[in-house]
């Protein structure tokens, strides 16, 4: 069976999911933005596994536990900070997505959330950081049995439009990102697995849900 993309607009720290990817800073021990968020969401045994790893590189990738996380795993990737675009960032970002995804398949996750890598505060334009993701995610599947469900996690509803017209023109459906608003709301949590949802759409077959506030 093809692999899943979808799109959502919530916070990464809210969704059912096996593994989510954190956007990392190269200590591994934490920071701003959904680094920070992840970091507070999990719990401090995050910090002190984190601890043991000896940082990460720029384009790899490290796995931990999810801890206190709905996810059962959290993989580390470092972003290229941007630098014009002729520095190597966008080999340096397919390898996050790349890395990230081979990592968490082989430790046994179907499903898989990413942020928005380097388009914070290392500033990779977000429509250029959106096409390295959805070509090198979507390139990457067929070597993947095991991923059955990829999910671009947006804060904003802009970068949300931008990853949904990607994805809509890579598998040829033109949907509406889902909003995820109510993390608590149990029967309207968006759940990867699909088994609860508020509505679904008819083109891809992504379900609506709720969830929170993002990175």
């Amino acid at each position: 069976m093809p692999s899943i993309l979808r799109v959502v607009q919530a916070d990464i720290t809210t969704l059912k999911v096996d593994a989510i990817v954190n956007a990392a800073n190269s200590s591994l021990l934490g920071g701003g933005g959904v680094d920070g968020a992840i970091h507070r969401a999990a719990g401090p045994e995050l910090l002190h596994e984190c601890s043991l790893l000896g940082g990460c590189k720029a384009g790899e990738a490290k796995l931990t536990k999810g801890y206190r996380l709905p996810a059962k795993l959290i993989v580390h990737t470092v972003g290229p900070v941007w630098r014009g675009g002729t520095h190597g960032e966008p080999e340096l970002l397919a390898s996050c997505y790349r890395n990230s995804l081979r990592i968490a398949a082989a430790h046994g996750a179907h499903t898989i959330a990413f942020p928005c890598i380097s388009t914070g505060v290392y500033g990779y334009p977000v429509e250029l950081a959106a096409q390295v993701a959805v070509e090198t995610v979507s390139s990457s599947l067929p070597q993947l049995d095991s991923i059955r469900e990829v999910i671009f996690c947006c804060f904003s509803a802009s970068d949300s439009a931008i990853y949904q017209r990607l994805v809509d023109a890579l598998t040829g459906t033109s949907c509406e990102p889902v909003r995820v608003l109510n993390p608590c709301d149990d029967k309207n949590t968006f759940a990867a697995t699909g088994d609860a949802y508020s509505g679904s759409c008819g083109g891809c077959g992504r379900r609506d849900g709720t969830g929170g506030a993002g990175h």
